[in-house]
């Protein structure tokens, strides 16, 4: 059975915040050293790329050693003092880090697109779903036509779907939405690249592991940088 899971508070903002990634000119300027210095690999987890089935769907699987160990799900050493649980997304280097107690970091490799690179600042997630449902922005669909038909009913959860298996919706200190997601893609071979389009996406495996580390609410700071 296909599993649905949305935030109620946020239903009447579901049309809106299902919307692709769109771009946003708020901009933050961040000191450094919130990036902080990786320092050691602890583990990686090259066996979490297999075959998997998530609410129904079968996720094929990753041919990991194809993707660049820099990339790769990893336990690292991470200088921050920012608390567990905080997001830091490094535009620039491709890695998203979910900070861990003990000067420790989960490191993942993300695939930034255009829209990736229009915002930085601080946020929180405000909600998160399962197997989402993609609202192509109306730009995009001037320059892809065929996707034209998806800005008002939306490509239903898939395989095939752009936002993967998992989205998580960034919204700033006012409550407002920065348009900024974190979200599964099916194109693997995207990570550690800058891709045509879209927010921050994370192989599907690897959203789905965040995704279960992730609380929505105001507490999940999220920290992007360029």
């Amino acid at each position: 059975m296909r599993i649905r899971n949305a935030f109620p508070v946020f239903g009447l903002m579901a049309t809106l915040a299902l919307a692709g990634c769109s771009t946003n000119s708020d901009r933050a300027s961040l000191e450094d050293k919130a990036a902080g210095p990786t320092v050691q690999t602890a583990q990686i987890f090259d066996d979490a790329y297999g075959v998997r089935t998530d609410a129904g769907y079968a996720l094929p699987a990753i041919p990991i050693q194809r993707v660049k160990p820099e990339f790769r799900r990893q336990i690292v050493s991470y200088e921050t003092t920012e608390r567990p649980g905080t997001i830091i997304v490094n535009t620039r280097e491709r890695h998203l880090y979910y900070i861990l107690p003990g000067g420790k970091a989960m490191r993942y490799g993300i695939g930034v697109g255009k829209q990736g690179f229009a915002w930085a600042g601080t946020a929180y997630v405000a909600w998160k779903q399962e197997w989402p449902t993609w609202h192509p922005p109306k730009e995009m669909a001037v320059r892809k036509p065929d996707i034209a038909k998806y800005v008002e009913d939306g490509m239903g959860p898939g395989l095939t779907n752009p936002l993967g298996a998992r989205a998580m919706y960034l919204f700033n200190e006012k409550g407002q939405d920065t348009l900024f997601r974190l979200h599964g893609t099916p194109e693997w071979a995207s990570i550690g690249t800058a891709a045509s389009s879209g927010c921050i996406r994370l192989m599907n495996q690897d959203v789905i592991d965040l995704y279960s580390r992730v609380r929505p609410g105001k507490a999940t700071k999220v920290i992007v940088i360029q």
